[in-house]
């Protein structure tokens, strides 16, 4: 369909306009501005200094005032051997016998091609005191010289911020008062995360209006509008977590039971030079389409991300090796866009963009 491939230069256009990057404002939007510039047309934008009043952007680099103010509050730590959690991993075939498959009403049979190779995997999730947390963001680190194999993200969500930071509430703003009032509401959860430059998310959407704060470290996003829906090869993997040991400091692969399938972005951006051809072939609308939309987020600025826009997450540390930012989650309007959205989702897409490979072919015929 090259209606379909139209439309994604087209949406492009409407986004960037005769720019190639995320628009940046030097100072907040009035919230008509914000409404009507970048809330109704779906546009991504970063706002430079917005919080510049939050003492987080002084005391929080300072790691020994956190300790203090956090020294009695229990947080949930995020381990994975990788700094990957919500993503896919190789899972061996015979791990897999007995597993139910996907309901036929979800996907058609070509989405799980991928199902019986790979799986969705959530990180091992401990409960700990701060303290202990933080040193282990640190000591953890993915440095192949400790003895700790793993990579230590605080990233509970789950409205976290306001329940396990909640000692941290004066240190900035309960929420951005001119997107507040622009959306007609206070944000539905307020999550902070802290990690290190080894932590990365892969590519996803999310149902919500995401303003994104940065405090300390930078995060790099590459951005595709809800139009591309296609190009991320969405199919349904059979959800697991990871179970680590503190025994043997080893992580062991475990698939939920039930069985229960997850529909999740099949691309990985960034494929390691020896997995780069077969990537490229498996997933041509992704790599042979329009570049996708890259940006940072430094510390003091604010990215929208709006509701359904994909997005890939990587992090660079600060001096003292920490990457802390808080985001504010707005409920979405299920308007006209969100149907729009599941009718382009919907439609079988033959694509003019062909892989080498007579499996992916197949594939890439039915598309959703």
């Amino acid at each position: 369909m090259k209606e379909i491939e139209a439309l994604w230069n087209e949406v492009r256009d409407l986004s960037l306009g005769n720019s190639s990057r995320v628009e940046r404002l030097e100072s907040p939007p009035t919230p008509l501005e914000f409404l009507r510039g970048f809330v109704s047309p779906n546009k991504p934008c970063i706002i430079s200094n917005a919080i510049n009043h939050w003492p987080a952007l002084c005391s929080w680099t300072n790691h020994s005032y956190l300790m203090h103010v956090l020294s009695s509050s229990s947080v949930s730590l995020h381990l994975t051997p990788n700094g990957r959690a919500d993503a896919l991993v190789p899972l061996d075939n015979h791990e897999l016998q007995g597993a139910s498959p996907p309901s036929a009403s979800s996907f058609s049979p070509e989405t799980t091609a991928s199902s019986s190779s790979l799986c969705f995997t959530s990180a091992h999730v401990e409960r700990m005191p701060f303290p202990e947390a933080l040193s282990l963001i640190f000591s953890g680190g993915g440095d192949c010289s400790s003895n700790q194999r793993f990579v230590a993200y605080a990233q509970q969500q789950n409205d976290c911020f306001r329940s396990e930071y909640s000692a941290l509430a004066d240190d900035c703003d309960p929420h951005v008062p001119w997107a507040s009032e622009a959306l007609g509401c206070i944000p539905e959860a307020v999550n902070l995360w802290i990690g290190n430059q080894h932590s990365q998310t892969s590519f996803h959407k999310d149902h919500y209006e995401n303003l994104y704060a940065v405090v300390t470290g930078e995060k790099h996003f590459l951005l595709l509008p809800p139009s591309d829906v296609h190009r991320m090869y969405i199919r349904e993997y059979p959800a697991s977590h990871y179970r680590y040991s503190w025994d043997t400091g080893e992580f062991t692969l475990e698939l939920e039971k039930p069985t229960r399938y997850v529909p999740w972005c099949s691309v990985n951006p960034y494929p390691s030079p020896e997995t780069k051809d077969d990537e490229m072939s498996k997933f041509p609308l992704y790599f042979n389409g329009p570049e996708p939309l890259q940006c940072t987020v430094k510390a003091g600025e604010i990215l929208y991300l709006p509701s359904m826009w994909f997005h890939h997450v990587r992090q660079s540390s600060d001096e003292r090796g920490c990457t802390i930012a808080v985001n504010y989650w707005y409920d979405m309007q299920f308007d006209i866009k969100y149907a729009y959205f599941n009718f382009l989702q919907s439609l079988h897409y033959r694509s003019a963009l062909k892989s080498t490979s007579s499996e992916d072919l197949h594939e890439d015929s039915d598309i959703f």
